[in-house]
Protein backbone atom coordinates (compact mmCIF):
# COMPACT_ATOMS: atom_id res chain seq x y z
CA UNK A 1 0.00 0.00 0.00
CA UNK A 2 0.84 2.97 -0.26
CA UNK A 3 0.29 7.38 0.99
CA UNK A 4 -1.36 8.95 -1.80
CA UNK A 5 -0.78 12.82 -2.91
CA UNK A 6 -3.93 15.11 -2.15
CA UNK A 7 -4.49 17.64 -4.25
CA UNK A 8 -5.28 20.99 -3.05
CA UNK A 9 -7.54 24.02 -3.32
CA UNK A 10 -7.84 25.57 -5.80
CA UNK A 11 -5.68 22.81 -7.65
CA UNK A 12 -7.64 23.14 -11.20
CA UNK A 13 -7.21 19.19 -11.46
CA UNK A 14 -9.96 19.18 -8.85
CA UNK A 15 -12.41 20.69 -11.17
CA UNK A 16 -11.87 17.28 -13.53
CA UNK A 17 -14.65 15.16 -14.10
CA UNK A 18 -14.53 11.64 -13.00
CA UNK A 19 -15.48 8.83 -15.52
CA UNK A 20 -17.16 5.80 -14.85
CA UNK A 21 -15.21 2.43 -13.80
CA UNK A 22 -15.66 -0.03 -16.48
CA UNK A 23 -14.59 -3.21 -14.07
CA UNK A 24 -13.28 -3.98 -10.70
CA UNK A 25 -10.03 -4.87 -11.75
CA UNK A 26 -6.86 -5.66 -9.10
CA UNK A 27 -5.18 -1.98 -10.11
CA UNK A 28 -9.24 -0.30 -8.62
CA UNK A 29 -8.18 -2.45 -5.53
CA UNK A 30 -4.96 -1.46 -5.04
CA UNK A 31 -6.45 2.24 -5.54
CA UNK A 32 -9.49 1.51 -3.01
CA UNK A 33 -6.68 0.32 -0.50
CA UNK A 34 -3.67 3.25 -0.81
CA UNK A 35 -7.15 5.00 -1.05
CA UNK A 36 -8.18 4.57 2.43
CA UNK A 37 -4.25 4.08 4.00
CA UNK A 38 -3.86 7.99 2.40
CA UNK A 39 -7.54 8.79 3.87
CA UNK A 40 -6.74 7.63 7.63
CA UNK A 41 -2.92 8.93 7.28
CA UNK A 42 -4.90 12.29 6.58
CA UNK A 43 -7.09 12.08 9.56
CA UNK A 44 -10.51 12.15 7.04
CA UNK A 45 -13.81 10.24 6.95
CA UNK A 46 -14.23 10.43 3.10
CA UNK A 47 -11.73 10.73 0.06
CA UNK A 48 -12.91 11.18 -3.53
CA UNK A 49 -10.32 9.73 -6.56
CA UNK A 50 -10.26 13.19 -7.45
CA UNK A 51 -8.34 14.23 -4.85
CA UNK A 52 -5.83 11.62 -5.63
CA UNK A 53 -5.54 12.84 -9.28
CA UNK A 54 -7.31 10.01 -10.13
CA UNK A 55 -10.33 11.17 -12.58
CA UNK A 56 -12.88 7.73 -11.54
CA UNK A 57 -16.29 7.09 -9.74
CA UNK A 58 -14.70 5.89 -6.66
CA UNK A 59 -15.05 6.88 -2.95
CA UNK A 60 -13.98 5.40 0.03
CA UNK A 61 -15.70 6.40 3.09
CA UNK A 62 -15.29 5.69 7.34
CA UNK A 63 -17.86 6.91 9.44
CA UNK A 64 -16.35 4.51 12.25
CA UNK A 65 -19.25 2.19 11.88
CA UNK A 66 -17.75 -1.13 11.23
CA UNK A 67 -15.03 -0.73 8.71
CA UNK A 68 -14.13 1.55 5.75
CA UNK A 69 -16.33 1.64 2.54
CA UNK A 70 -16.11 1.65 -0.64
CA UNK A 71 -18.76 3.27 -3.57
CA UNK A 72 -18.15 2.87 -7.07
CA UNK A 73 -19.78 5.08 -9.96
CA UNK A 74 -22.13 5.91 -7.21
CA UNK A 75 -25.10 7.95 -7.55
CA UNK A 76 -27.27 9.87 -5.48
CA UNK A 77 -30.52 10.76 -5.19
CA UNK A 78 -32.09 13.21 -2.66
CA UNK A 79 -35.52 11.46 -1.82
CA UNK A 80 -37.19 14.92 0.42
CA UNK A 81 -36.78 18.82 -0.38
CA UNK A 82 -35.57 19.40 3.32
CA UNK A 83 -31.99 20.31 3.51
CA UNK A 84 -30.23 20.27 6.58
CA UNK A 85 -26.67 22.91 7.62
CA UNK A 86 -23.67 20.87 8.46
CA UNK A 87 -20.67 22.02 9.42
CA UNK A 88 -17.83 20.50 7.00
CA UNK A 89 -14.19 20.36 5.97
CA UNK A 90 -12.10 18.46 3.22
CA UNK A 91 -9.27 16.69 3.21
CA UNK A 92 -8.47 19.31 0.22
CA UNK A 93 -9.06 22.37 1.82
CA UNK A 94 -7.38 21.66 4.92
CA UNK A 95 -7.92 23.50 8.29
CA UNK A 96 -10.78 25.05 6.95
CA UNK A 97 -14.44 24.17 8.04
CA UNK A 98 -17.95 25.71 6.89
CA UNK A 99 -21.74 25.66 6.96
CA UNK A 100 -23.36 23.71 3.80
CA UNK A 101 -26.56 22.94 3.58
CA UNK A 102 -27.80 20.15 1.84
CA UNK A 103 -30.82 17.33 1.17
CA UNK A 104 -31.73 15.62 4.97
CA UNK A 105 -31.93 12.30 2.84
CA UNK A 106 -30.48 10.66 0.27
CA UNK A 107 -30.79 7.00 -1.83
CA UNK A 108 -27.44 6.14 -3.19
CA UNK A 109 -26.73 3.48 -5.36
CA UNK A 110 -23.25 2.44 -6.72
CA UNK A 111 -21.09 -0.70 -6.56
CA UNK A 112 -18.91 -2.20 -3.46
CA UNK A 113 -15.11 -3.08 -3.98
CA UNK A 114 -16.35 -6.34 -5.22
CA UNK A 115 -18.75 -5.22 -7.86
CA UNK A 116 -21.68 -6.25 -6.18
CA UNK A 117 -24.81 -3.34 -5.85
CA UNK A 118 -25.26 -1.21 -3.13
CA UNK A 119 -29.11 0.45 -2.90
CA UNK A 120 -29.34 2.70 0.58
CA UNK A 121 -31.84 5.60 1.30
CA UNK A 122 -29.24 7.21 4.37
CA UNK A 123 -29.04 10.40 6.23
CA UNK A 124 -27.29 12.17 8.87
CA UNK A 125 -23.82 12.45 8.76
CA UNK A 126 -23.52 9.65 5.75
CA UNK A 127 -25.79 11.28 3.19
CA UNK A 128 -23.61 14.76 3.90
CA UNK A 129 -20.58 12.61 3.42
CA UNK A 130 -21.25 10.93 0.13
CA UNK A 131 -22.66 14.43 -1.30
CA UNK A 132 -19.70 15.65 -0.28
CA UNK A 133 -17.60 13.43 -2.21
CA UNK A 134 -19.97 12.87 -4.89
CA UNK A 135 -19.04 16.96 -5.70
CA UNK A 136 -15.61 15.85 -5.81
CA UNK A 137 -16.28 13.71 -8.60
CA UNK A 138 -18.54 15.84 -10.26
CA UNK A 139 -15.48 18.72 -9.83
CA UNK A 140 -17.13 20.42 -7.06
CA UNK A 141 -15.70 21.84 -3.75
CA UNK A 142 -17.67 22.61 -0.43
CA UNK A 143 -16.62 26.20 -0.46
CA UNK A 144 -17.73 26.72 -3.58
CA UNK A 145 -21.19 26.57 -1.74
CA UNK A 146 -19.53 29.42 0.43
CA UNK A 147 -19.24 33.62 -0.83
CA UNK A 148 -16.66 34.59 -2.73
CA UNK A 149 -15.37 36.34 0.55
CA UNK A 150 -15.13 32.72 2.29
CA UNK A 151 -13.90 31.11 -0.92
CA UNK A 152 -10.90 33.58 -0.88
CA UNK A 153 -10.08 33.30 2.74
CA UNK A 154 -10.42 29.57 2.20
CA UNK A 155 -7.48 29.92 -0.43
CA UNK A 156 -5.37 32.01 1.66
CA UNK A 157 -5.59 29.87 4.42
CA UNK A 158 -4.79 26.45 2.33
CA UNK A 159 -1.57 28.00 1.04
CA UNK A 160 -0.47 29.44 5.03
CA UNK A 161 -1.31 25.52 5.89
CA UNK A 162 0.47 24.12 2.79
CA UNK A 163 3.85 26.63 3.38
CA UNK A 164 3.90 25.71 6.85
CA UNK A 165 3.30 21.94 6.13
CA UNK A 166 6.28 22.12 3.46
CA UNK A 167 8.09 23.88 6.51
CA UNK A 168 7.84 21.38 8.91
CA UNK A 169 8.44 18.70 6.19
CA UNK A 170 11.90 20.29 5.71
CA UNK A 171 12.70 20.33 9.46
CA UNK A 172 12.07 16.59 9.59
CA UNK A 173 14.32 15.88 6.09
CA UNK A 174 16.79 17.95 8.46
CA UNK A 175 16.98 16.09 11.18
CA UNK A 176 17.26 12.61 9.62
CA UNK A 177 20.39 10.76 10.40
CA UNK A 178 22.39 10.82 6.90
Amino acid sequence: MALLPILNYPDPRLRTIAKPVKEVTAEIKTLIADMIETMYDAQGIGLAASQVDRHIQLIVMDLSENSPRVFINPKVTPLVEEKQPYEEGCLSVPEVYDSVERPKKVRIEALDEHGKKIDEEVEGLLAVCIQHEMDHLNGVIFVDYLSRLKQSRARDKVRKVIKIREKQGEQTADKQPQ
